[in-house]
């Protein structure tokens, strides 16, 4: 056997599928055997593998072992002279593996090999070579100096921006997106570091191969696509800690004394730099705009309150200084609030959500006003201008934003991108066809053909696969959708590169169901499915089903003397109360099996695990539905169901219906 290939996946279903669809084009001439190791997958990656792909040999795991546990799993099984590390958010070029190959058969003094990685924007991404993280490197690393002077062959060591990416070169570390390794040397050196749970064991291992005496290779005669921040969210205080962690692992391991102390505290230090960072970073993501709304409102109810007590009043004074530490934030608190939960900081230039939620604040404020002592009611002129400006406000920002970001007035109703599809008839009309099942707002310019096309044929076929960039610019394309039926993965990459980052680029595998691409290595990839999309999933319900969740609790609290008398089994209701509160518990959840026994099972399609995440419920589905007689199919399709079609109106009658279940 000359190659065996690992990949192990987690939830990355559609990835994993079209990544094992060009590692099968790229195989074709060769002695390879491929292998999965899937940890615990909740995404239908392993029935996936199953039915498409008999030739892959796959490792079914019970729960995540991590990365290094997973791929020693299949080493050991393995049986090719060269061992590759594959990750499943990666597309490889038809000659991928045979040029590899060639090149470690040509250079026996090669341990391992690494090759040239470019996003799913074409961009090169700079990971494809690095040097050791040495302290010194690790400190340029830290504090932004390799940024600063990215070709610098003194601050920019980590990624080695001083050789050039499209020559081959002697580098330190390999990535562990793509490592080809001689199995000659793994017997050797030993297998990953399992004391690696994910990160870091792409460095130890590429460190032990040096040590070993072999040599590490960047190669640049090969491209693949790494999609990226599909398997890694870089975003996180979780990766942060994950990462870093890994870092002084390999720290301890490799140094002692004073470099091993020097590198630890090095790495501390960029644990908590980059940790506050991501803190601010998220922080002003999220309530940026937020912030801005609340500082327009309050410099807006501050004049309000200058205009109406000089026009009405004939007062400046007239208002006590209470209306500006109180009144003020109230106003702004429960119109903000309401826009908050209404969705309008979801999508931020939905001005109809944005319009909704204020006018629900003001209704709340309305009510609100009539329970205030009389010392701090002003007059209700004020909520009334109030609420005035705040829709003409904040629709005037959210119109001057989007104009700033777009260079149109048109909020809301932003511009379709401009698509178009490179491949032949049959599929540009198949893909056209997932596009509209799959409910994607995209305005289709035309079809770009691999051959050269007969005007006669169809008058949707532009040009050309040749002519490409004419058509990205005579038509002012944003999108690009290559069909790898048609076009093969080394055209692909060609023409990403060529093209440029300014274009948004998706791939369709053949007889797939998903079209497939990634605008930034730091991005998850984008997906375009016709798979089901659930409402429950949604930011806006899972924060609603909180919220409801909460109110309930307190409600039952404040009247929970009457309610013993009605419900069964007080003392465990009692304590689903403060479960729900701690957010232990939700008031209404998944039916995991069917309630009562003795009932025929069955093999139902819809799993929970399959299902969005949410709360173990005091209540199911199934209690909106007393007294019948419910299989496991039945049950499970209430479920989905229940997912698919959330609101909290749902959550209302299950618990009105189920009420004296809430003791369960």
């Amino acid at each position: 056997m000359q190659l065996s290939i690992i990949i192990v996946n987690y939830n990355v279903q559609y990835f994993l599928e079209q990544c094992l669809l060009s590692v099968r084009q790229a195989s074709a001439g060769l002695e390879v055997e491929t292998f999965v190791v899937d940890n615990n997958s909740v995404d239908n990656s392993v029935a996936m593998v199953r039915e498409k792909f008999p030739e892959v040999k796959l490792i079914a795991n019970q729960q995540n072992t991590g990365f290094a546990v997973a791929n020693n799993q299949a080493i050991r099984q393995s049986t090719g002279k060269y061992v590759l590390l594959l990750n499943p958010d990666t597309v490889v070029r038809e000659d991928t593996f045979k040029n590899c190959l060639d090149f470690m058969e040509a250079h026996p003094e090669a341990g391992g090999l690494g090759v040239k990685m470019i996003d799913g924007s074409g961009k090169f991404l700079p990971e494809s070579k690095r040097g050791f993280p040495s302290p010194f490197v690790a400190f340029c690393k830290t504090f932004g100096l390799s940024t600063l002077f990215p070709k610098s062959k003194i601050f920019n060591r980590y990624h080695l921006g001083y050789l050039d990416k499209d020559e081959t070169h002697e580098v330190d570390v390999l990535a562990g997106a793509f490592m080809l390794l001689r199995r000659s040397v793994l017997d050797k050196i030993g297998l990953l570091d399992e004391a690696f749970f994910m990160y870091g064991e792409d460095i130890d291992l590429s460190y032990r191969i040096v040590q070993a005496g072999y040599k590490n290779y960047y190669f640049a005669g090969t491209t693949i696509i790494h999609y990226k921040g599909e398997s890694t969210k870089k975003g996180s205080l979780n990766y942060v800690r994950t990462f870093y962690n890994a870092m002084i692992i390999f720290a301890r391991k490799h140094f002692s004394g004073r470099q091993a102390r020097l590198y630890i505290a090095m790495i501390y230090g960029a644990i908590y730099l980059r940790a506050g960072m991501t803190l601010l970073t998220n922080f002003f993501k999220k309530s940026a705009l937020p912030l801005l709304d609340a500082a327009l409102l309050f410099g807006g109810l501050i004049g309000l309150k200058y205009f109406w007590a000089r026009y009405y009043y004939d007062d400046p004074g007239y208002y006590d200084p209470t209306f500006v530490w109180f009144n003020i934030p109230l106003y702004i608190v429960v119109w903000l609030g309401s826009v908050f939960f209404t969705g309008g900081y979801d999508e931020r230039y939905n001005l109809r959500r944005l319009v909704r939620g204020l006018v629900i604040g003001t209704v709340v404020l309305s009510a609100i006003y009539g329970y205030l002592p009389l010392e701090l009611r002003p007059s209700r002129a004020i909520v009334l201008l109030g609420a005035v400006w705040a829709v003409t406000s904040l629709v005037t920002f959210r119109t001057f934003i989007h104009f700033f970001r777009t260079g149109n007035l048109a909020v809301g109703r932003s511009r379709p991108d401009n698509l178009i599809i490179v491949g032949s008839e049959a599929e540009s009309e198949r893909v056209r066809n997932l596009l509209g099942q799959a409910q994607v707002r995209k305005n289709y310019i035309g079809t770009v053909s691999p051959n050269h096309p007969s005007p006669v044929t169809n008058h949707q076929v532009l040009a050309s696969l040749t002519r490409l960039d004419e058509v990205v610019q005579i038509f002012k394309i944003d999108e690009v959708i290559f069909c790898s039926r048609d076009v093969s993965s080394e055209e692909i990459m060609q023409w990403m590169t060529r093209l440029g980052p300014g274009l948004d680029y998706k791939i369709v595998p053949k007889e797939s169901i998903s079209i497939i691409g990634s605008s930034s290595k730091d991005t998850a990839g984008e997906l375009y499915t016709i798979e089901i999309r659930f409402n429950i999933a949604s930011p806006m319900a899972q924060r609603n089903k909180r919220v409801l969740d909460l109110l309930l609790a307190v409600g039952f609290l404040l009247l929970a003397v009457g309610l013993l008398f009605l419900v069964k089994n007080r003392g465990d209701f009692l304590k689903n109360i403060f479960k729900v509160f701690l957010g232990k518990k939700s008031w209404v959840g998944y039916a995991s099996h069917p309630i009562r026994p003795g009932q025929p099972g069955g093999q139902s399609p819809i799993t929970i695990h399959q299902l969005p995440n949410i709360r173990p419920g005091v209540l199911t589905p199934l209690d909106a539905l007393p007294g019948r007689q419910l299989d496991e199919p039945t049950t499970q399709r209430l479920n989905f169901l229940y997912a698919k079609d959330y609101d909290v109106w749902r959550d209302l009658e299950i618990v009105w219906k189920g009420f004296r279940e809430l003791g369960r």
